[in-house]
């Protein structure tokens, strides 16, 4: 039987102090892809952000990977975070540094020490993405496609139960964003739950998963794109 990984009771949604959406009630189990679907200001990003503890849970209960955040002491959050892995839409490397020195920088923020079970890691996560010969790189060497497959690195480098995923494919061309999904479709199999916020419904035409669709204050299961009219 698949463990729960996240769940949301009666999670309210706001962007500053405007409720955007509200009394949001699901569940997502290891392996599960999971689409947030919905326009522009809907919630699906505000409501990854608070699953992963940057903005505050004002209203309602989550649980993700067995870490209540309304409870969630701010010396937790590093914690938390090695059990999830988070990719934006604008990968956020550091320029002035490797990929090698990417990767190392968040396994040191996120604790680890020992150098050679970090450089052990940095292997075994860059033949998964398929960046084995980039290590001494800088990322803008890289094309666009390699560097959000550093980005997946970087969030695969703790082996995390859940990957937030926001608009990932967002800015790249439609060949590049059918690899990163493969990847990303890769990586449920071995059993990491996805949720992924986006607009782009030819990908989840060709890569199926549970439909969250948020739109008028409500983040309700669908069935598919057509039944919201998307």
């Amino acid at each position: 039987m698949a463990n729960t990984i996240l769940k949301l009771e009666n999670v309210s949604v706001y962007q500053k102090d405007i409720m955007v959406v509200n009394e949001v009630t699901f569940t997502v189990e290891e392996g599960e892809f999971v689409y947030f679907v919905g326009k522009t200001g809907s919630g699906k990003s505000s409501l990854l952000r608070i699953i992963y503890a940057d903005l505050p849970l004002k209203k309602g209960f989550i649980e993700v990977a067995a870490y209540n955040i309304h409870l969630l002491k701010n010396k937790q959050i590093p914690y938390l975070r090695r059990k999830l892995g988070i990719v934006f839409q604008d990968f956020q490397l550091l320029f002035d540094r490797t990929v090698n020195e990417n990767l190392i920088f968040v396994m040191k923020a996120t604790g680890w020490k020992d150098k050679k079970k970090m450089d052990a890691a940095i292997n075994v996560v860059l033949e998964q993405v398929d960046l084995s010969t980039k290590g001494h790189k800088m990322p803008h060497q890289l094309s666009g496609g390699e560097q959000q497959r550093l980005a997946i690195a970087r969030a695969l480098i703790n082996k995390p139960l859940l990957i937030l995923a926001d608009e990932p494919t967002g800015n790249l061309d439609p060949t590049t964003s059918a690899g990163i999904m493969e990847l990303l479709m890769d990586i449920k199999k071995q059993g990491t739950a996805v949720i992924m916020a986006t607009h782009d419904y030819d990908t989840i035409h060709k890569f199926p998963g549970r439909l969250i669709h948020f739109q008028d204050g409500k983040a309700n299961e669908i069935g598919s794109l057509e039944e919201a009219h998307l």
